[in-house]
């Protein structure tokens, strides 16, 4: 059993950054994909980033330049850090994992972490 834990959210300025966090807590896939969602209110559930077992990253055009994936595979820790963070940023952001190959549909995720809240005001 797998379960994932982010934490990190909350709320900053225009501007700002944060660094998300995921625990990954329980049985590790020897191939895996981590990826970060987000949602905002009314809106579908996005990809924003991923990182696989042997280090690739993929971004969404959206964030490339300003967030970066990485990964603490001693600690089983997946961080997103994101600068200049803009109102459009703001939502409910998730972490998720599958084993194998990522993908950009969430529906392609079956272990996914509670969520936690980014907000960004101008």
């Amino acid at each position: 059993q797998v379960q994932l834990v982010e934490s990190g959210g909350g709320s900053v300025q225009s501007g700002g950054s944060l660094k998300l966090s995921c625990t990954v807590f329980g049985y590790r896939y020897s191939s895996y994909c981590m990826a970060w969602f987000r949602q905002a209110p009314g809106a579908e559930r996005v990809l924003v980033a991923s990182i696989d077992s042997d280090g690739n990253m993929n971004y969404v055009d959206s964030v490339k330049g300003r967030f970066t994936i990485s990964q603490d595979t001693a600690k089983n820790i997946v961080y997103l850090k994101m600068t200049s963070l803009s109102p459009e940023d703001t939502a409910m952001y998730y972490c998720a994992e599958r084993a194998g190959t990522c993908y950009l549909a969430p529906s392609w995720y079956v272990i996914w972490g509670q969520g936690t809240q980014v907000t960004v005001s101008s």
